[in-house]
């Protein structure tokens, strides 16, 4: 599916969302931007730039991985060796965090996010703090930008939807070195790169065409 949306680098990423977190400050209301990719894109590289280049406290990072089914369920849903399919995630719960987000007002306490522990494979509640006093909040996700199910809900919570592109060699690479670093043999790490994890990529790549703009990573 071809997209019209304009093609960016880096840099000119980390300007705008500068733009965002002027708009937030000047408006009183906060700005949600969303980064959506496959597996392996580079979103949360990304993610931590963006945080590391704007303002300090000026941004948190609320990533979808948080709403990771836990592997007891996904094994009991015989979802197991689907994890990281839309239907592995907690996507109602996803948008209804992001709707509370959106309209925190400036007095409210703050919001309790989830994350997704890497090591441990597994989500963690509780565990990203949003204060309401925040400008930015930047959400990245495979799934941002569908258009199935509770996910479809998500692009309407954002100001800005971004896409992030990686080559594809460079892609399965990393997958498959992030997979052998916690805990897979080299051939479960390939099979799963480019078996499970292929297979959501190919569904995230559909989604390209909503964004609006395309964030080239080489």
């Amino acid at each position: 599916m071809t997209s019209c949306a304009e093609v960016i680098a880096a840099q000119e990423a980390v300007q705008r969302a500068l733009v965002l977190v002027d708009e937030a400050r000047r408006s009183g209301t906060r700005r949600l931007l969303g980064i959506a990719g496959a597996p392996g894109a580079g979103k949360s590289t990304l993610t931590e730039q963006l945080a590391a280049q704007l303002p300090e406290g000026s941004c948190v990072v609320v990533p979808m991985d948080g709403f990771h089914l836990a592997d007891v369920a996904l094994a009991r849903l015989g979802r197991a060796q689907r994890k990281g399919a839309p239907d592995t995630f907690d996507a109602a719960g996803y948008a209804a965090l992001l709707q509370r987000i959106r309209t925190a007002m400036p007095q409210d306490p703050s919001v309790w996010a989830p994350m997704f522990e890497r090591e441990l494979e597994q989500p963690l509640a509780g565990a990203i703090e949003v204060p309401a006093q925040v400008p930015l909040v930047i959400t990245e996700g495979n799934y941002l930008l569908a258009e199935d199910g509770a996910f479809a809900q998500v692009p309407a919570l954002l100001d800005a939807r971004w896409f992030v592109e990686t080559p594809d060699p460079l892609r399965h690479e990393r997958l498959i070195a992030r997979h052998e670093r916690f805990g897979k043999t080299p051939q479960q790490a390939r099979d799963w790169a480019l078996g499970p994890d292929e297979a959501n990529a190919r569904l995230v790549a559909a989604t390209r065409s909503r964004a609006d703009a395309v964030v080239e990573l080489g």
